[in-house]
């Protein structure tokens, strides 16, 4: 997806983060883009363009960071049924 400039890109990738409440590689797959591009667009440009957004990306990044555990432990867990489940067809 063509996004034409960098402050008008940002806060599209910061309003869609905030509005799905989702990670950046989620946001990342969506856009196709890489992650590092859109962390430093959510994190530092958006910073100087959009003020508010730029808070509201901040609480979601938080959320998502204290919560990053419990989903790889998640996914974890996940991979060892499947595996055991096919070991058991």
């Amino acid at each position: 997806m063509y996004i034409s400039t960098n402050k008008e890109r940002c806060v599209i990738l910061g309003t869609y983060l905030v509005e799905n409440k989702i990670t950046v590689r989620a946001v990342a797959a969506k856009f196709g883009i890489s992650k590092s591009t859109v962390h430093k667009d959510i994190t530092q440009n958006l910073k100087n363009v959009n003020r508010p957004l730029y808070y509201e990306v901040k609480e979601v990044l938080d959320i998502n960071k204290r919560e990053r555990h419990l989903r790889g432990g998640e996914a974890t867990k996940q991979k060892y049924l499947s595996k055991n489940c096919k070991m058991n067809a």
